[in-house]
Parts: structure tokens; C-alpha cells; sequence
């Protein structure tokens, strides 16, 4: 990875809505005796005034004065590609919080590929992010980066969560299904508006995503075990005695590309997975029909979607709003990911006769959008710095598992509030 380079981390969009609270935690990691004293560091925007009030913030908050001398600030725009190689040049990774990345995502990727730099992004857009396989994985492996995306909320918990799951089962673990649960305190919840435009743009461009898949041309993977079969739109789950749907996330296509990596270069055997959320009781389930419903038709429509980006608090509800959450409402918010594994005990063909060892196991943190995000993105950066000798042997465009399978990367978020424990081990 680039050496003699001013910076080891970048954070690019760091005076946006996630790139603040970003900053902050490289901030607090800085700090932390392994990286004292050693980590070379700055933020990348469009605005010099914007960027010194980001660090003067995260130097009250965080009672570092010293911030302000510390951190290095690069002027970089995402629309001028001169700016973008620039600030390539001058950092071993970049950590690129600017969305939607379908539509900002792409020059950065280009420009780390181009002047060898490692990037990690918190991009929840399969489209996008299969896309970046497509177009420069092999130029990513010949100059030995690792650009890996979904490294936030989506998609590190279920990605590593499932390896965790299969590292803890005595056997062969084929089947995962996970349950993610969102608990908020008296405040409420919701989410920045940033996330909502993602959601909105996928849903709309799904024949785009199809479209890249059949570009990439990968086979089917194996069915390996009982086949796991999958839940209906709005289904109750006996497991956590709770509604539940699909979660409409870019978890359960991160988790496939990292099963694919595991299987077609390291010969693991790949697990199916099905990723769902729960949603409560049966009123939550009637609103959340509603609401889906009306959500479906419109987007499909420009004037629909245009209306979905212009009022995005009453059309989900007041979930997702303009401004982000406070403070109060991220410190009363946590999420719980609960993973059902099935499998084979050790010596049994998974090939033959139905599984027979299951296991339960639970990834837990703060709150997920700007509190998880930043800490998972950070660990993720921190992976690619110091556990160098445990990456993939080339570079390339990576899902989080595919990259971090035999890292230290669980452990460090096991050490920053993002914890992962086994629930039970039912024997065979």
C-alpha cells in the first residue's frame, strides 16, 4: 500500500451530514494506543471554512485542542477530476462518505485506482458497488489497492456477522438467516435524507442492476445443504416472536459476493443467507403496507420520485427527514442483528441427509446510521492499514468479507461497541 505519502487516511466529504461524525472518529482512534502519535491524517471537501469548522468541532467535543494543528485539509471537488487525483496522491486510503454514490461514487474510485490508493466507502447501492467490481476490479488487482465498499451499517455487521456465525459453528455451516431489530428511546428515531435519495434512485433503477450482473456473467453458486427457503413479504418469526419482512437493504448481495469470493478463490464451502428486519406488532405491519405501497407506485413514475425527494418526513413517515437525528435521539438508538445458522456437524456430508447442528449468534451496537457507520467504516480503514499481511494477496474491488475474512477486523469492532457473541450452540 502507498508509502512516503503525506496522509495515511483521507475523509472525503467530511463536512457532509456522515463525514462529520466520520471525522470524529478518526479523531477518537487517533488517540488510541495503537495508533498515538502515529496516524497522518485529513479531511477533503469542496469548502476550506466548512472543513475547519468540522475539526473545530470534533476538537470541542473530544476535548482535543491540538486537533486543529493535527489534521491536514485538502480542497477537493468530486466534479473536477485533477482535484479528486491530487488528493489520491497524497494518502495511503481514502474514506469516501459522498452520496449517493451511484451518482459521486464512480471519479473516486477511478482517481484511487488511477494514482494507487486503497478506498473504503459506506455505499448501501448494489448497483453501484457491483458496477465498481465490473469496471475496475482488474485494474484495482494490477496496481495492488483495495477498494472496499458497503463498509458502514450496510453491510459490516451482516457480512462479518455470517463469518462469524460459520467460524463458531463446530462443522459446516450452509444456511443463515438474519433478523435485525432497530430500538430507539423516548426521542424517536430517524435517518438524514441522504439514505432515503439512495433508496429512492435503486428502487428505480433496478433493470440498471440487472443489466451489470449480466455483464459481470457469474455462474450461479452451489446449493450446498437443505436448501433455505425463502420468507414472504410480511411474515411472523416464532425465533424473536415479531412481524418481519425482507430488509430492503444491500446486505443480502454483499453477503452473496463475499460467499462467492470464499468459494471460487479459497474453496469455502458458500452459505445461502436471507437478510430480514423486524417490524413490530400488527399495527406497524398495517402502516408499513400502507406506506411500502403508496412508496411502489410512485417511485416508478419521475413526478412520483420527484415528489419522494422533495418530502421524504411524510412519505416515510417521519423516519427519514431533512435535517438527521439529534444527538439526544442517537444516544436513546441501538441495533440488534440476530443470525440462525444451520448446518453439518464435522465429519457429516452436507451433500447428504438435512442439517443437524445449529447455531444462534448476535451482532449489537449504537446507533446505526451515524454512530455504527463511522465506527465500522474507521475499523474497516484501520484492517487495511495494519493487518496488511491478512488482506486478500492482490488487490481488487472488494465486499467487506471478501477483504477482511482473516483479519483482526471482528476483534476491533468487538473493542469499539460493535459486538459480536455467540447466543447458543444447540448440540447435533
Amino acid at each position: 500500500m502507498a508509502t512516503g505519502r503525506p496522509f495515511q487516511l483521507v475523509v472525503f466529504g467530511a463536512s457532509g451530514f456522515t463525514g462529520q461524525f466520520v471525522v470524529e472518529e478518526v479523531a477518537r482512534v487517533a488517540a488510541e494506543d495503537e495508533m498515538r502519535g502515529s496516524l497522518r491524517w485529513a479531511v477533503a471537501g469542496r469548502s476550506k471554512d466548512k472543513l475547519e469548522a468540522v475539526v473545530e468541532r470534533a476538537a470541542e467535543k473530544l476535548g482535543k485542542a491540538e486537533l486543529k494543528s493535527e489534521v491536514g485539509i485538502i480542497l477537493c471537488d468530486v466534479s473536477d477530476p485533477s482535484s479528486l487525483a491530487s488528493m489520491a496522491k497524497q494518502t495511503a486510503i481514502i474514506l469516501n462518505c459522498v452520496g449517493p454514490y451511484r451518482f459521486f461514487g464512480e471519479p473516486v474510485v477511478k482517481a484511487c485506482v488511477e494514482n494507487g490508493t486503497s478506498c473504503v466507502d459506506i455505499s448501501g447501492e448494489p448497483q453501484f458497488l457491483e458496477g465498481m467490481y465490473l469496471n475496475y476490479n482488474d485494474k484495482a488487482a494490477e496496481k495492488g489497492v483495495y477498494i472496499v465498499g458497503s463498509c458502514g451499517f450496510d453491510s459490516i455487521p451482516a457480512d462479518m456477522g455470517v463469518l462469524y456465525t460459520r467460524n463458531n459453528l463446530k462443522g459446516t455451516l450452509t444456511a443463515v438467516e438474519s433478523f435485525l431489530t432497530v430500538k430507539s428511546g423516548p426521542e424517536g428515531a430517524c435517518i438524514h435524507d441522504g439514505t432515503w435519495k439512495s433508496v429512492v434512485y435503486g428502487l428505480a433503477d433496478q433493470e440498471k442492476l440487472k443489466q451489470v450482473r449480466r455483464q459481470i456473467g457469474h455462474k450461479p453458486l452451489p446449493v450446498i445443504g437443505a436448501k433455505l427457503r425463502r420468507r414472504g413479504a410480511v411474515f411472523y418469526s416464532n425465533e424473536l416472536k415479531n412481524y418481519s419482512i425482507p430488509f430492503m437493504g444491500s446486505d443480502a448481495s454483499v453477503v452473496k459476493r463475499t460467499q462467492r469470493y470464499l468459494h471460487t478463490h479459497l474453496q469455502e464451502t458458500p452459505v445461502q443467507y436471507g437478510a430480514y428486519a423486524t417490524v413490530g406488532g400488527i399495527g406497524s405491519v398495517i402502516k408499513l403496507m400502507f406506506a411500502g405501497f403508496l412508496f411502489l407506485m410512485l417511485v416508478k413514475f419521475d413526478f412520483g420520485r420527484k415528489l419522494l425527494l422533495k418530502y421524504p418526513e411524510f412519505f416515510s413517515g417521519g423516519y427519514f427527514t431533512k435535517e438527521g437525528p439529534t444527538e439526544k435521539q442517537m444516544e436513546g438508538s441501538s441495533f440488534e442483528m440476530t443470525f440462525f445458522g444451520e448446518g453439518y456437524s464435522s465429519g457429516q456430508d452436507p451433500q447428504q441427509g438435512k442439517p443437524n447442528v445449529k447455531i444462534c449468534t448476535q451482532v449489537k451496537g449504537p446507533e446505526a446510521g451515524y454512530v455504527a457507520t463511522p465506527i465500522a467504516m474507521v475499523q474497516a480503514a484501520v484492517a487495511l492499514l495494519k493487518d496488511k499481511s491478512s488482506l486478500p494477496k492482490q488487490g481488487g474491488v472488494y465486499s467487506p468479507g471478501a477483504a477482511f475474512s482473516n483479519t483482526k477486523l471482528i476483534e476491533r469492532l468487538n473493542k469499539h461497541g460493535i459486538e459480536f457473541s455467540v447466543i447458543s450452540k444447540p448440540e447435533a
